[in-house]
C-alpha cells in the first residue's frame, strides 16, 4: 500500500513539474513578443502625445496593456492560486482625447502596468523559461547518450558543447548525460516554484501599493455598511418601543388615572382596571427584554457564543445539532456579529430550504473563528443582493469576515463563516 502511495505521489509530482514546464514556456513565448510589442507602441504614443498623433494611439495602446496585465492575473490566480490585485481609477466625465489621455497616464495602476512591461520582457522571460529549460532541455542530453551525439560532432573533429560538457565520443555523451539527469531532478524539483516565482514577481511589480488601496476600499465600504446597519437597527428599536412598550405603558398610566377617579365611587371597576394595567406592564416588560434580547442577548454576555448559539438551536422548529469548540471568549462585537449572523442563517434555512435537520459547528484555529451552518433542504441558495446572505455577508465584512456558501441544487447547503480573532 505504501508503494502504491509512494507510485501517486512520484506521478503527481511528476505531472506537475511537465504541467509547469509547459506553462512557462507558453509564457515564454508569448512574453517577449507581446510584452515587447506593447512596450514600444506605448513609448511611441506617449513620444508623439504632443504632435496630437498618441491623443489617439495612447488609450487604445494603454487598454491593451491592461488587457495584457488582466490576462497575467488570471494566469497567476488559475495557475498558482496569487492574487494580483488591481485597482484602476474610473473614466474621466469628459469625453475629449486629452481628458482622456492624460487621466490614463496619471492613474497609479495604469503606471504600474506600463513599469511592468520592461521587467516582464527581462527578469519575467528568464523566470517563465527556466521551468521549461530545466525539464526540456536534459531530453537531449539523455538522448546524446542514445547516439545522437554522432549527429552534432562534425566528421572533421571538433565537440558538440552540452552546457559545458565538451561531446567528442561515446564517452564524454555519458557525461552529458549525466548532467542531464541532474538538471531533471533539479527541474524536478524546482520547476513549479520557479514558475510561482514569475508571478510573484508580476505581482510584485503590478500590486504595488494596489493592495492597499483595495483595503481601504474595502475598510470604506464596511464601514459605511456598519453605520447604515447601526441606523436601521436604532430606528427598528425606536419604532418597536414606540409601537409596542410605549404605547403598552401610556395605556397603563391612562388606566391607572381612571382607577383613581374610580376607585372611591365603582370599587369594582377600578380593579378591573388595576388588572389590566398589571396586564399591560407584563406585556410591556416581556417586549423590554425581547428588546434587549434583540440588542445583545443577556445569554450571549454572560455564557459566550457557543451557549448562545446552542439556546439558539432550542428554539428551532427542527432539530439541530450544534457543536462547539472553543477555548476562550471573542471580544464582544465579534461575538455579536457571529451570534446574529447565525440567528440570520437558521432562520432563512427553516423559512426556506425545506430542511428536515440543522447542524451548527463553531470552533476557532488558525486565528479565525470559524462557524459552518448546513441543512439538508432542497439548496439553490445563491448570495446577492436582496438576500438574507448579503446582508450576513455585509455584517461579516465590518470585521474582515468572509462568507462561503456550498448550495448545488437538491442540496445540501452549506454556509461557513470566517472572522479574524483571538480568544481571551
Amino acid at each position: 500500500m505504501n508503494t502504491d502511495a509512494t507510485r501517486s505521489d512520484f506521478r503527481t509530482r511528476a505531472r506537475e513539474t511537465l504541467l509547469a514546464a509547459v506553462r512557462g514556456l507558453v509564457l515564454a513565448i508569448v512574453v517577449l513578443p507581446c510584452g515587447l510589442a506593447f512596450l514600444v507602441l506605448t513609448l511611441l504614443s506617449v513620444a508623439l502625445v504632443p504632435l496630437g498623433i498618441g491623443l489617439v494611439t495612447t488609450p487604445a495602446v494603454l487598454t491593451g496593456v491592461r488587457a495584457l496585465a488582466d490576462a497575467r492575473r488570471k494566469l497567476a490566480a488559475q495557475w498558482c492560486g496569487i492574487h494580483i490585485p488591481a485597482v484602476y481609477q474610473p473614466p474621466p466625465p469628459g469625453r475629449g482625447p486629452w481628458t482622456r489621455t492624460f487621466a490614463l497616464l496619471r492613474d497609479p495602476q495604469v503606471r504600474r502596468d506600463v513599469l511592468w512591461l520592461p521587467v516582464d520582457v527581462t527578469a519575467g522571460f528568464v523566470t517563465a523559461l527556466l521551468p521549461a529549460l530545466l525539464v526540456f532541455y536534459p531530453v537531449q542530453g539523455l538522448m546524446l547518450a542514445a547516439g545522437l551525439w554522432r549527429a552534432y560532432v562534425p566528421a572533421s573533429g571538433g565537440a558538440y558543447w552540452y552546457l559545458f560538457v565538451p561531446v567528442t565520443s561515446q564517452a564524454t555523451a555519458f557525461g552529458a548525460a549525466a548532467l542531464a539527469a541532474v538538471l531533471l531532478a533539479i527541474g524536478r524539483r524546482r520547476a513549479p516554484r520557479l514558475l510561482t516565482a514569475h508571478f510573484r514577481l508580476t505581482r510584485a511589480v503590478l500590486g504595488g501599493d494596489a493592495e492597499l488601496a483595495e483595503r481601504i476600499r474595502v475598510l470604506t465600504e464596511t464601514r459605511q455598511d456598519a453605520v447604515d446597519t447601526s441606523a436601521a437597527e436604532l430606528r427598528r428599536i425606536e419604532r418597536d418601543l414606540h409601537d409596542g412598550a410605549q404605547a403598552r405603558l401610556v395605556a397603563m398610566g391612562m388606566d391607572l388615572g381612571t382607577v383613581e377617579m374610580l376607585v372611591e365611587r365603582d370599587p369594582a371597576q377600578a380593579k378591573k382596571l388595576i388588572a389590566q394595567a398589571r396586564r399591560n406592564s407584563a406585556e410591556a416588560l416581556e417586549e423590554l427584554r425581547d428588546l434587549v434580547r434583540g440588542i445583545h442577548p443577556p445569554v450571549l454576555a454572560e455564557r459566550g457564543l457557543g451557549d448562545a448559539v446552542k439556546a439558539l438551536a432550542l428554539r428551532l422548529p427542527l432539530p439541530a445539532e450544534v457543536s462547539v469548540e472553543l477555548p476562550g471568549r471573542a471580544e464582544a462585537p465579534v461575538e455579536s456579529a457571529a451570534y446574529f449572523a447565525v440567528s440570520e442563517l437558521l432562520t432563512n434555512a427553516v423559512k426556506h430550504s425545506g430542511a428536515d435537520r440543522l447542524w451548527v459547528d463553531v470552533h476557532h484555529t488558525d486565528g479565525r473563528l470559524r462557524i459552518t451552518v448546513t441543512d439538508d433542504g432542497r439548496g439553490g441558495a445563491v448570495p446577492g443582493a436582496g438576500s438574507g446572505l448579503a446582508g450576513v455577508e455585509r455584517r461579516l465584512g465590518t470585521f474582515d469576515g468572509v462568507l462561503a456558501v456550498s448550495s448545488p441544487a437538491g442540496g445540501p447547503t452549506m454556509v461557513t463563516m470566517e472572522i479574524p480573532c483571538v480568544l481571551s
